[in-house]
């Protein structure tokens, strides 16, 4: 996959829009309104700001369910996405929580998205949801049976998990690009806005320019705009949410400025 035919830049700056609370889980508010409304504001905010894509995810929706959500959140989130992707003219990608990649890749495929973000493509990981398995021999094949262009980015390393039997970055990695056809890789700090380790990001760019250097690089967490820059000397794309929020908080509103200021410090290298 080549970062520029799919996000119209050589090193693309992805902004997160985190959906709150949708019905049916614990600490949705009981409108449904106010759901669409802060989606929307987001993803403006986040185009006006000069992300090259953006990223939905229910974030709010804590607990997750390991992976498999319920029917309910799937109609929601694929409402919720069709009106994400005709709002804006960034591409757009799905990531649905804790690791529903038949989820993501089926709302993908109906709205006419461009991209999916699956946390556990190969191995298995321990969460704070149990075992997760990877299901990449599923994942794939379903693309396939839908005839969805639909890229598929997987995390290495995934935030609040551990791998089970503390395999080697380089095993890792080489099972999720030469088995499980990856389309990107990503790699994370260990929870949301926690910062990537150099020393791994320095180890995935080597392996990935030896082995498989057609598989884009990206960062998933902790990029800010003081580090943006050195991310990219090294990754092909960062994914960006805490530091694009008000107040650095994740919580909180996307803020144009801080996009903006976050986008401008990544040019250069760009």
């Amino acid at each position: 996959m080549h970062c520029e035919s799919l996000f119209g830049t050589a090193k693309p700056v992805v902004g997160m829009v985190h959906l709150p609370p949708l019905p049916g889980a614990p600490r949705f508010d009981g409108d449904r309104e106010a759901i669409r409304e802060t989606m929307l504001a987001d993803a403006r905010a986040l185009e006006a700001g000069g992300v090259d894509a953006i990223m939905v995810e229910n974030f709010g929706d804590a607990p997750f369910y390991p992976d498999d959500v319920p029917k309910h959140v799937v109609a929601q989130m694929a409402a919720l996405c069709q009106e994400l992707v005709d709002a804006v003219d960034v591409p757009v990608g799905v990531n649905v929580l804790r690791n529903d990649a038949d989820a993501a890749l089926s709302i993908a495929a109906a709205v006419d998205a461009d991209f999916v973000r699956v946390n556990v493509h190969v191995g298995a990981t321990v969460t704070d949801q149990g075992l997760l398995q990877g299901q990449a021999h599923e994942t794939l094949r379903l693309r396939d049976r839908l005839d969805a262009d639909v890229a598929v980015l997987v995390d290495v390393g995934v935030k609040h998990a551990t791998s089970l039997g503390d395999r080697p970055l380089k095993e890792e990695l080489a099972d999720a690009c030469e088995r499980g056809l990856a389309d990107g890789i990503i790699v994370s700090g260990s929870g949301t806005g926690d910062p990537t380790s150099h020393t791994v990001l320095e180890d995935a760019r080597t392996l990935l320019d030896e082995e498989f250097p057609e598989v884009p690089l990206f960062v998933g967490s902790g990029v800010t705009q003081s580090s943006v820059a050195q991310t990219l000397d090294l990754a092909d794309g960062v994914i960006v949410g805490t530091a694009l929020k008000d107040g650095g908080e994740t919580t909180n509103p996307v803020a144009e400025e801080r996009v903006a200021a976050l986008v401008a410090a990544a040019d250069p290298v760009r």
